[in-house]
């Protein structure tokens, strides 16, 4: 179900294939890791996991493991992957003098505006999260002592550039909240929407264009830190808190227990994505410009974490406070826990007077695999009665419901989804009947800790939409009947003693009243003439117009006056006992 909910972050973002893909380079990784942790952590491997290749090249040639050509045509197997394009040459670079340790809302962007140099031009990102099975030494999850059914959680993140002729300073930016960019002007470009949550990791990474072993040091966004070992000295800078040391880990050449690793490419590396370099090179990523790298986020304590946006940058220097240049921004998870109510009839069902009705809010989480549970109250409300529109918190405030009620676990493996449920007091009871009418059901949550409402919002809430959450209660009408009729009908077949015999003569009905065939007549005889007809043969009676209102008892007279005078007449009497309750 992750997979499924995040399919939309994995297609190629940018342009056409017509444009002309520029790239820049790629020496300083950054990585921004969760929130929360006071003290640098040691985390351990993340290259000898067999799903993906850190190879310093795109090509899938190393089964089963998935690599960058995979991820680009969307044949991987990550639980979350993203391929994003950046577009004509020097298109989407930062604007002004913006930095890592500002939030989000400070940075401006501009694009095809030049002045770009060369080398750090960035054309392409990508990135991929896996859930895999644990193992101690190849893909350790974090827990001591080592329990081999909790999953872990590996990143990769990668990038090509437009000229490999000088060294770079990149970072990765991985964000919790969604990040765009806006046609908002401010100074000389336009703003960014979104801002930075605690949590959001950071990965800085030099190397240069001889491709010599990238120095990594991961962060993570926490306002907690007010300047270099400020308040405590895992502080790195302004907002910046260091959650790993600062190594060099080649992947090419690292151990199994290395906490991270990067490469970049010292041979030619053939793409099947659109690359087109400085030098002319068409599909073909010469020594120097293709960077790739991999972090363990389990031994980092962050495999629950979900980062809905992923952005590749270069920037002047190894400083946190380095000036950024250029970026590549793209999607990555869903990340957004999502707030559902339906009532316990169903959208739009009928109900009587006293007839009990209860909602059902259902907090789902998708975009990783194994998320933590949402947590807190639900709070509930009935709007009602209304003709239309729903209960919608303003124009249709209604009545709360009782208490919040809080959420109760509702995940079912294998699923593996954040699923949880709460059920609403119950409305329309015996004891408390509503008038008929048109009733719509609220629900509010404010979120959790891992799951804070959408920006700019208090609380994910949800009235739906039509009657998808709303109800009827109707009018009990008061039934009258009129008196059951029943019409009496009756058959007869003649058959001939004699085979053979052909049948002359008249055959009657009549209907009387009382179970003698005699008295009083209710219908006179209604008679079929046969003339020389085969035996044998049947006839029905045609009434509609005598009817029986009451509980009575009827007879008919069936009489066969034969013409033939070699065959003699008979007649029959048949006799009904009507009960009729009206």
């Amino acid at each position: 179900m992750a997979r499924k909910a995040i399919a939309a972050a994995r297609k190629v973002v940018g342009p056409g294939s017509s444009r002309l893909k520029r790239w820049s380079a790629l020496l300083l990784l950054t990585l921004i890791v969760f929130a929360g942790l006071v003290a640098v952590r040691t985390v351990l491997a993340v290259n000898s996991t067999g799903r993906f290749e850190l190879d310093a090249n795109a090509a899938d040639d190393a089964a089963p493991g998935d690599d960058w050509e995979n991820v680009f045509a969307g044949t991987d197997t990550a639980q979350v992957a993203s391929f994003t394009q950046d577009g004509a040459l020097n298109a989407t670079i930062f604007a002004g003098n913006n930095k890592d340790i500002q939030d989000v809302s400070a940075w401006s962007w501009k694009d095809d505006s030049g002045g770009l140099p060369d080398k750090d031009n960035l054309l392409n990102t990508y990135a991929a999260r896996y859930s895999l099975p644990a193992d101690p030494v190849t893909c350790p999850n974090g827990t001591d002592p080592f329990d081999p059914t909790v999953p872990c959680v590996v990143l990769f993140f990668g990038a090509d550039r437009y000229d490999g002729s000088g060294d770079a300073h990149m970072a990765f930016w991985f964000f919790r909240n969604k990040i765009e960019r806006t046609n908002i002007k401010s100074g000389g470009g336009f703003l960014f929407s979104g801002v930075h949550e605690v949590g959001d990791l950071l990965i800085l990474s030099n190397f240069s264009n001889g491709g010599t072993v990238p120095t990594i040091n991961v962060f993570e966004w926490n306002p907690v830190c007010l300047g270099a070992n400020k308040p405590t000295v895992d502080c790195a800078d302004k907002n910046l808190r260091r959650l790993a040391n600062p190594g060099q880990a080649g992947c090419l050449t690292s151990a199994p227990s290395d906490p991270f690793c990067a490469v970049v490419n010292a041979a030619n590396v053939p793409v099947p994505w659109d690359f087109v370099d400085k030098a002319g090179n068409n599909g073909i990523i010469p020594p120097g410009e293709f960077y790739e790298g991999g972090l363990n986020l389990s031994t980092l304590g962050l495999a629950d974490e979900c980062f809905s946006s992923v952005s590749a940058e270069t920037r002047s220097s190894t400083s946190t406070d380095a000036t950024l240049k250029d970026f590549v921004l793209g999607e990555f998870a869903s990340c957004n826990a999502s707030l559902t109510t339906t009532p316990s009839v169903g959208a739009g069902g009928a109900v009587a007077p006293g007839v009990s009705v209860t909602d059902l809010a259902t907090v789902l989480v998708e975009g990783i695999a194994n998320p933590p549970t949402p947590t807190g109250n639900v709070t509930f409300f009935l709007c009602g009665p209304i003709a239309t529109g729903t209960c919608d918190g303003t124009t249709n405030v209604g009545t709360q419901l009782g208490s919040p009620v809080p959420l109760v676990d509702a995940s079912t493996p294998p699923d593996a989804t954040g699923n949880a449920t709460a059920t609403s007091a119950a409305v329309n009871t015996a004891a408390a009947p509503l008038s008929p009418g048109r009733y719509c059901f609220r629900a509010e949550w404010p979120g959790d800790t891992n799951y804070p409402p959408v920006l700019g919002t208090t609380s994910y809430v949800h009235s739906g939409t039509g009657d998808s959450e709303c109800f009827n209660v109707t009018v009990v009408p008061t039934v009258t009947t009129s008196a059951q009729t029943w019409l009496p009908n009756d058959s007869g077949t003649v058959t001939a003693a004699t085979a053979g015999t052909l049948l002359n003569g008249t055959l009657s009905f009549t209907l009387y009243q009382g179970g003698t065939c005699s008295g009083t007549i209710l219908r006179p005889a209604e008679s079929f003439t046969l003339a020389n007809a085969a035996s044998p043969q049947t006839r029905n009676t045609t009434n509609t117009t005598v009817s029986v209102l009451t509980s009575t008892t009827v007879s008919w007279l069936v009489v066969w006056d034969s013409t033939d005078p070699g065959v003699a007449d008979s007649s029959h009497c048949e006799v009904t006992q009507l009960v009729i309750t009206n």
